[in-house]
């Protein structure tokens, strides 16, 4: 489970901030405006991020973002990069697949960009590019 004061960085990419219509999947339909944050496996590890695969562990996030875009909104974690996988892949607005989508458009984010994730406690984040 996350401590207060963890922390780590994440850089964009094109699939983040097009995560519904830069896809190599034909599982869905294209639906623009949906992003993502990557969760690095090691940081996952690190800091102890899971998803649902994990028995006890919480997967929901309360989160803001520095520039207040973004207030007490959830985010989830989700994803695995092996079936079964307890850590989690990524940080996704829970229920609104484009919550991210909004906030990056809003800060005019770009490949290339870094967002710090912080932990304000062990249920609470704060997004910030920088």
């Amino acid at each position: 489970m996350p401590n207060t004061g963890d922390t780590f960085i994440t850089t964009l990419s094109r699939a983040h901030l097009g995560w519904g219509s830069h896809r190599y999947t034909g599982s869905r339909g294209i639906i623009y405006g949906e992003g993502y944050l990557q969760i690095p496996k090691h940081e996952a590890r690190r800091i102890e991020i899971y998803n649902s695969n994990h028995p006890s562990a919480n997967f929901t996030y309360c989160c803001n973002s520095v520039d207040g875009y973004l207030q007490n909104v959830t985010l989830k974690a989700s994803g695995c990069s092996s079936a079964g996988d307890i850590y989690a892949k990524q940080f996704h607005g829970s229920g609104n697949l484009k919550l991210l989508g909004d906030w990056f458009n809003h800060i005019g984010a770009q490949v290339g960009d870094q967002v710090r994730i912080t932990w304000i406690s062990p249920t609470d984040i704060e997004i910030e590019r920088i």
